[in-house]
């Protein structure tokens, strides 16, 4: 049996000169990386750990000419190796293991759901606009997998990283939902040029369009919402009372030129009473490149949010937000070592939660090999 994983790096650019120290090959060390964050590392110390730990099971599969590297070495290759070349390699991979295992297209109805987010790690400090290490990420909602990731450059923000993660994607019969901060023109045209379509959130960044789309549904309120389409949906969990409807207007007239093939606005109002406290309300506005009814629009907009349930999983399972890793590209590539973790332990097709996941890969070989090479066709 081969470990898939270490094919993955084969022609991953080696940032070490050739001298006499180098004495690891670059697949042993981030494939016994990879490993050891899905059993629960957190840090450089604990990877090498693992690896000492586990080097009966990592020379079935590796050559390990000088044994395991140490925690030293494991921090210097990780920070100078190329973030997006190492991100790129884990989205091919994941690309392909989808591919044999027959989850492309989507093991769900409709088109492949793309939600892009940022996020940041706040104890790691980056020259960045938000102060600390920034990334901005592509999810695919459906499958629960990470499919691109790219860092935020110092001296930037994440508008542009938005626009340079997009363009590596092939977003052909894709949906793509963003949050506000990637409304832009720009971004959404990337968007179309990949073939994808675009869902949108509208907020006061782009004061011209949100007021022209607000103009759409008070002329549309003028007429009780004639020719309109609407949905309303309730829910309750966790002690909380939702209530959501989505109003869509459909070639909407009135919004400011520039922005690339608008096909419908929507009003999204969610009324909300957590355990008996007062009643919280939200108004906000969507621009999308679709033409569909408001329910498959509502399933979009609420499912952008699962890749909020990933951030929450990297901060609490993972401790991402503890993380101090900064220098050079270190926190970007042991970022995205976290994203594919949580891809894989998610996917598992196990029950218990993502500690108990985590924890049994590192208690497991057998286990740790399923979470590698098994992707479930299941939702976990």
């Amino acid at each position: 049996m081969t470990l898939t994983l270490a094919s993955i790096f084969a022609d991953l650019p080696d940032p070490r000169t050739e001298t006499a120290n180098k004495k690891h090959r670059l697949s042993d060390i981030l494939t016994i990386a990879t490993c050891a964050v899905i059993a629960g590392a957190e840090g450089w110390e604990d990877i090498a750990a693992y690896g000492r730990a586990k080097e009966a099971l990592f020379r079935q599969f590796l050559p390990l000419d000088n044994g395991i590297p140490s925690h030293d070495t494991f921090y210097r290759v990780f920070a100078r190796l190329d973030p997006d070349a190492f991100a790129d390699r884990f989205a091919r991979w994941v690309a392909e293991v989808c591919r044999h295992t027959g989850l492309t297209p989507p093991d769900i109805d409709g088109p492949t759901h793309i939600a892009v987010d940022g996020k940041s790690a706040r104890r790691s400090q980056k020259a960045t606009s938000t102060g600390c290490l920034h990334l901005v990420e592509a999810w695919a909602v459906g499958n629960r997998l990470i499919v691109g990731q790219r860092s935020v450059p110092e001296g930037s923000n994440e508008i542009p990283a938005f626009r340079d993660l997009l363009a590596t994607l092939d977003l052909n019969g894709a949906v793509v939902t963003i949050d506000a901060a990637g409304c832009h023109a720009e971004t959404l045209e990337v968007i179309r040029e990949r073939g994808g379509e675009y869902v949108v959130c509208v907020k006061g960044n782009q004061p011209a369009l949100h007021e022209a789309v607000a103009g759409v549904f008070d002329r549309a309120a003028e007429s009780a919402f004639a020719g309109c389409d609407g949905h309303t949906s309730v829910g309750d969990a966790h002690g909380r009372h939702e209530e959501r409807s989505v109003t869509v207007v459909q070639d909407p007239t009135g919004l400011p030129a520039g922005w690339p093939d608008v096909g419908s606005v929507a009003l999204v109002c969610r009324d909300r009473q957590v355990r008996g406290q007062e009643n919280t309300s939200t108004v906000n506005y969507y621009l999308t490149s679709l033409r569909v009814d408001a329910a498959e629009l509502a399933g979009l907009i609420r499912g952008h949010w699962g890749i909020e349930s990933m951030h929450w999983i990297l901060d609490v399972a993972f401790r991402e937000d503890e993380s101090r890793t900064a220098a050079g590209h270190a926190g970007a590539n042991l970022a995205m070592i976290r994203r594919v973790a949580v891809s894989l332990l998610r996917r598992a097709g196990n029950k218990g939660s993502i500690h108990n996941r985590q924890l049994r890969a590192g208690w497991d070989d057998r286990y740790l090999i399923q979470v590698l090479q098994g992707l479930s066709k299941h939702s976990a």
